[in-house]
């Protein structure tokens, strides 16, 4: 199959941006779409082409299949990315892309909905002898099937929605007082939020690592890991800061959880660029706990450690081409991190949208910026924090929070609050430093300091 001539990127922000310079550098044309906050944003700017597709908020724009699909057909792109978010795991509209006669640059629609749907995936990766939380088997009906699962589970437990993800509809529940009201306002939460109101019961680890697998498959049946990233960084369930490799994996649990991640993906004969997410007790025992099915926003430090153009390779995957490379040529070189740049208070973490009166992007070797920022840049207030990440390579992991702690003092954002106090403290932290956390280890220092 030839390589598309023109891809249309239906997201915005840095992604866009990103995807945009992966489609220059394979000689392919690019359309931009935007909403009418967004007119003036870097990705506008970069593509060969710009079509507004609705109103600021996203149901009436990024959502908007229509609108997608009507700006598709009048630039005559034969391809649509998705990037991350909005509808890059939406399998109807990759059907509705595919029935098109468009390629969808993803995965497969029956792979999206199988590892959308938790309760399903699960039942695939038991199959695949991918290890699982201790739980219920499947889809969790009534009170009486949850206090059964808590029988043989034991306290504590979370409640999940089969359909959810990026940290909604969870309920953590420590005593059979609270079982009842939690599974309840599950239930009701996970209906109005996903339109599904099914949920599971899984054992609550406590205190565990996120530790997550990027695979990458062709359309000719080859699959392979590119290793496995440390995500522990987190607040409320969202990513803050992500690193690769992971700090705490010896060689052997390295093998093993990624063998696990490479049987989960062919489990479902996974086509693309996906992450196998992992959560790893103190014991390095580890469970699987989801898989996302598009490009995730820490795939540089991936890129960083292997060499390997995620981006690229998802559109030459979606135009036929195989993969030219095979587990063994797979290599980590050094250690990377990622520190996400949000428009929000560094500590009390409200959004701060606004003018940036001027922006200075850090430089040197190993220093990677992805962002749409550029002085004189309105942040519009109707999306995500997120306006750009710094990521730093370097030949170990001591050399790379060095470098990343230089990157931090360089970046300049004036005019509108960031986050950037928060990474700068966080790097200079003993305990992040030695790598002596768990996925609660933010919360808990931010606690700290606020008493």
């Amino acid at each position: 199959m030839a390589m598309f001539h023109k891809i249309l990127i239906a997201n915005r922000g840095e992604i866009a941006v990103r995807i945009i310079r992966a489609c220059k550098e394979l000689g392919i044309r690019s359309v931009a779409v935007y909403s009418e906050a967004d007119r003036d944003s870097m990705h506008t700017r970069l593509a060969d082409e710009s079509v507004c597709i609705g109103p600021a908020p996203s149901a009436q724009s990024y959502l908007n299949i229509a609108a997608l699909m009507a700006a598709a057909e009048l630039t005559d792109a034969e391809a649509i990315h998705p990037g991350f978010g909005f509808l890059a795991e939406n399998a109807e509209f990759a059907d509705i892309v595919l029935e098109s006669g468009l390629v969808w640059i993803g995965p497969t629609p029956a792979s999206m909905r199988t590892m959308g749907d938790k309760v399903t995936a699960k039942k695939e990766m038991e199959i695949a002898g991918v290890p699982l939380v201790p739980g219920s088997e499947g889809a969790v009906e009534t009170i009486e099937e949850a206090k059964a699962v808590v029988k043989t589970s034991g306290f504590p437990i979370i409640i999940k929605a089969s359909a959810g993800g990026g940290g909604r509809g969870m309920k953590i529940v420590h005593s059979e007082a609270s079982l009842s009201n939690a599974f309840s306002m599950c239930k009701t939460e996970a209906g109005a939020a996903f339109g599904d109101d099914t949920v599971f019961i899984e054992k609550f680890l406590e205190e565990p690592r996120h530790i997550e697998v990027q695979v990458l498959g062709d359309t000719h049946g080859n699959i392979v890991h590119l290793f496995e990233r440390e995500c522990s960084m987190q607040r409320n369930n969202q990513k803050v800061l992500e690193e690769a490799p992971s700090p705490y994996l010896d060689p052997e649990t390295r093998e093993k959880i990624c063998a696990a991640g490479l049987a989960a993906a062919k489990a479902v004969n996974y086509v693309g660029a996906g992450t196998i997410e992992f959560l790893m007790n103190s014991d390095k025992s580890f469970y699987f706990m989801e898989m996302n099915t598009r490009i995730q926003v820490e795939h540089p430090v991936t890129e960083w450690i292997t060499g390997v153009d995620l981006i690229e390779w998802q559109i030459r995957v979606a135009a036929g081409d195989k993969l030219d490379f095979c587990q063994d040529n797979i290599k980590i070189k050094g250690h990377a991190i990622e520190c996400r740049i949000n428009a929000e208070h560094p500590f009390k973490f409200t959004p701060s949208p606004g003018t940036v009166e001027l922006y200075h992007a850090p430089g040197g070797r190993s220093v990677r910026v992805d962002s749409q920022l550029y002085t004189g840049y309105k942040i519009p207030p109707h999306y995500d924090s997120m306006i750009g990440k710094v990521i730093t390579h370097a030949r170990d992991r001591q050399k790379c929070i060095r470098r990343m702690q230089r990157a931090m003092d360089e970046l300049v954002i004036l005019g509108v609050t960031t986050n950037q106090e928060l990474h700068q403290r966080l790097l200079a932290n003993p305990g992040f430093q030695s790598a002596d956390f768990n996925i609660h280890f933010l919360e808990k220092w931010l606690h700290q300091m606020s008493l």
